[in-house]
């Protein structure tokens, strides 16, 4: 196996291991859970999580954020370990928000708007949830489920707030570039301009054309809410969690054009499975259902995708663990999620692929095969590599 993880290092062994035990940096994204009062987001909150939101029928239960750190399910820790025997297993996590629920007028202030906006605008990505099932006995805000309705009610908010934000930033550059005269100040100012009326078209500024260039140059500081990646939950009933109904299908036709995943999930069952305590239990439950994996682990899943992450793992006798990078990082950065030290002083990585891990069974024989390469800094980390870094500060 990899020699102690990371404790055989070109630095202080012991100084190295409690730094990195107890400062190591765990790289966590945070999903943003949205959508009108009574949805069910504190229900699937409270699935995911072992955070207690207030799940209580009443709109803006949830007026402060819960935040609650899910553990990220990976099929490969569990091979890994079957093959290493560590001492411990350590999964990487996400961190998912519980916001306020939204209501009309939000951008404007009504209901808990500005908090809510607030608080969605410090989430990667957004999970919106949309009610697709029907309950007399659960309230709905407008009276009536339509999701389709929701959906809009939110958007609009939302791209209300970004219109806002989009026409300051055009009153500025308007005054910076009469008197200056500057090219790419005017051409920021046109771009500017041009997303003005694809927000004013009702349209989200993550569907705006332009280039990633142009958009970190000249907009990427307002921090637009409608720009950030989503996924949309249709929360069904139990029936429904397989095949769908007319609610998720009406969603389906809105959302074909927006290049989004659509998941169809029970928060009622996810709240069954969530109690249940044996892996087992849990397996045999989603059979009866009709289901192979839990909507929990397929919103994880394509939250990962979403963001573009990628999953590494370390692994030694002492423990087995995954680390989240985003796509494209390079050896030393992907080094510096474990510790910043590691970074800093980054010599070279040694890497498996897992796939050659699960087939020769151990280090010493990936090794004995040529499977184990030796990479420098510009190495990009791929997904499922498994890494060893030699450092030195």
């Amino acid at each position: 196996m990899f020699p102690h993880c990371f404790l055989n290092l070109l630095c202080n062994v012991t100084f190295a291991a409690s730094k990195i035990i107890l400062k190591g940096i765990i790289m966590a994204l945070q999903a943003g859970i949205v959508g009108l009062p009574n949805v069910g987001k504190s229900t699937l909150f409270n699935a995911l999580s072992s955070a207690k939101a207030q799940a209580a029928n009443f709109p803006f239960c949830t007026i402060e954020p819960n935040v609650g750190v899910i553990t990220v399910p990976d099929d490969r820790l569990i091979e890994l370990e079957k093959l290493v025997k560590p001492n411990k297993v350590v999964p990487t996590t996400v961190e998912i928000v519980d916001i306020a629920g939204l209501v009309k007028g939000a951008s404007k202030g009504e209901g808990l708007g500005n908090q809510f906006l607030g608080n969605i605008r410090a989430t990667d990505a957004i999970t919106h949830v949309l009610r697709c099932f029907d309950d007399d006995n659960v309230i709905h805000v407008d009276g009536n489920v339509n999701p389709v309705k929701d959906k809009e009610i939110i958007d609009t908010e939302l791209q209300l707030k970004d219109l806002d934000s989009v026409e300051k930033k055009i009153s500025k550059s308007e005054k910076s570039t009469r008197t200056s005269g500057d090219k790419e100040q005017i051409r920021g100012l046109e771009i500017l301009q041009e997303l003005k009326k694809h927000l004013e078209q009702g349209k989200n500024a993550r569907s705006f054309a332009v280039s990633k260039e142009d958009k970190e140059k000249f907009f990427a500081d307002l921090f637009l809410l409608t720009i950030k990646p989503v996924i949309y939950v249709c929360n069904v009933d139990e029936k429904s969690v397989v095949s769908g109904n007319k609610h998720t299908e009406a969603v389906r036709e809105l959302v074909k054009d927006e290049d989004a995943e659509i998941l169809l999930i029970s928060a009622a069952i996810e709240s069954e499975i969530a109690v249940m305590d044996s892996y087992e239990d849990r397996q045999m439950f989603l059979e009866d259902m009709g289901l192979k994996e839990s909507g929990v682990a397929r919103l994880i899943q394509s939250t990962y995708r979403l963001l573009h992450l990628y999953t590494y793992f370390t692994a030694g006798v002492q423990e087995v663990r995954a680390w989240t990078i985003t796509k494209g990082m390079l050896a030393p950065q992907a080094a510096g999620v474990i510790h910043s030290d590691f970074e800093k002083g980054f010599i070279r990585a040694e890497v498996i692929k897992y796939a050659d891990f699960i087939h020769y069974k151990s280090e010493a024989a990936c090794r004995d095969a040529g499977k184990l390469a030796v990479q420098g800094k510009d190495y990009v980390v791929e997904d499922g590599d498994i890494m060893h870094f030699r450092f030195n500060v």
